[in-house]
């Protein structure tokens, strides 16, 4: 995409989409978002042909390297964890080493220390494509992907509203499969997007989160137990007639 940096990713909250919405409304909002497009249920994937492999030994950076973004904050390790500074505007880490690009998961733990926007911007392979998963954006509370056929995480079929507390850790996993991608935040699914036919893309503000990355929006976040796994692709079903 060749979108400028615009809102609403850097309009106060009070401008935003949720204009009406309180911190007392926000706490009671854990829904997602069932639109068209979505599918359900979800199809459990074939056994891993390998067990998850760790991307961060929780003691040095390894194949992770700061982007940069231009006015990001230092990424360090700090206490087992993956630190994102505070920035001005953007913070985050691309990883160098070799991904899968589809039929896989990821998982991590992912804490906001201190900022009220997203805390786990997750970009990660799609096939031939690119997609991100948003957590707490749009000031604190917009949990999606971006993008689906240009439509980013604030405006899309994926788009729900969850309270994020700053300290907690929250558990984060991403599945990549050759229809559909899914993700989880403490073990509810979030995201269940049937991606056939569909335009799956990155805002241009995280290019350099590409093959696989995270980025913060003036938050400083806590990133761990990054893990990855393959996962066997489901063979197509048989119809009858063609079983017999």
């Amino acid at each position: 995409m060749s979108r400028s940096l615009q809102p609403p990713w850097n309009v106060p909250f009070s401008r935003r989409t949720l204009l009406a919405a309180t911190p007392a409304v926000l706490a009671g909002l854990s829904w997602p978002h069932t639109a068209h497009g979505q599918i359900d249920p979800a199809t459990p994937p074939a056994a891993a042909p390998r067990g998850w492999q760790s991307l961060f030994d929780g003691k040095q950076l390894g194949a992770w390297k700061s982007a940069n973004f231009g006015g990001e904050g230092e990424v360090q390790v700090h206490d087992g964890a993956i630190e994102l500074g505070y920035g001005s505007s953007m913070s985050g880490v691309t990883y160098t080493g070799s991904v899968p690009r589809t039929n896989y998961e990821l998982r991590l733990e992912a804490q906001r220390v201190e900022g009220i926007d997203f805390f786990c911007g997750l970009t990660f392979p799609v096939k031939d494509s690119y997609c991100s998963f948003i957590v707490g954006g749009w000031a604190g509370a917009v949990v999606g992907l971006s993008s689906i056929d240009g439509k980013d995480a604030s405006e899309n079929d994926t788009t729900s509203y969850m309270n994020f507390d700053n300290g907690r850790w929250y558990r984060v996993r991403v599945r990549v499969m050759d229809r559909s991608i899914q993700a989880w935040i403490n073990n509810k699914r979030v995201v269940n997007q049937d991606i056939v036919g569909r335009t799956i893309s990155v805002r241009n503000e995280v290019e350099l989160s590409q093959p696989l990355g995270f980025s913060t929006w003036e938050t400083r976040a806590y990133l761990r137990g990054i893990e990855i796994r393959q996962l066997r692709s489901r063979p197509p079903r048989r119809s009858k007639s063609s079983a017999e």
